[in-house]
């Protein structure tokens, strides 16, 4: 018998227009932090490796501009990199529009007391309510993001 394989590291990645509006939107939704890569960056710029081209300023630091992160506040990170190694979502800019349903999302859960406020937040935080289900095996309020991509809060 095999043993079990040695749990990978991984993250999760959505493809975005504005990857840095979708990392502040998700951060705030979430309760995770940006993640900050101004240290690499700054050394990358400085060795030549990288070119103003590549980073854009975002909270008042440089900041890749294709890509953004949001990393959970509690996980370990890389000091060097400023990159999460825990759950952490990352945003990388693509140039076409989203134009079908997701086929994967997600789900948060505040419970079903929390379950308005929390949709409430959400929608000040830029989401749209899309529709909401109730269903013999429960109930919960399918929303999008600032870019149209569609999660649900149950």
């Amino acid at each position: 018998m095999s043993q079990s394989p040695k749990p990978v590291h991984w993250k999760l990645v959505i493809d975005a227009a504005d990857p840095h509006t979708q990392a502040d939107f998700w951060a705030a939704a979430l309760g995770y932090l940006v993640e900050d890569h101004s240290s690499l960056i700054e050394k990358l710029l400085s060795l030549g490796q990288v070119t103003d081209a590549d980073v854009l300023e975002a909270h008042g630091r440089p900041a890749w501009r294709d890509l953004a992160a949001v990393r959970h506040p509690d996980e370990p990170y890389e000091e060097e990199s400023g990159m999460g190694m825990g759950r952490r979502i990352l945003f990388q800019r693509v140039p076409e529009a989203k134009t079908v349903k997701n086929r994967i999302h997600l789900d948060l859960h505040p419970g079903p007391e929390l379950r308005e406020a929390e949709v409430g937040r959400l929608e000040r935080l830029g989401a749209t309510v899309v529709r909401r289900v109730k269903e013999p095996g429960g109930a919960w309020v399918v929303m999008s993001d600032p870019e149209l991509n569609e999660f649900c809060v149950a």
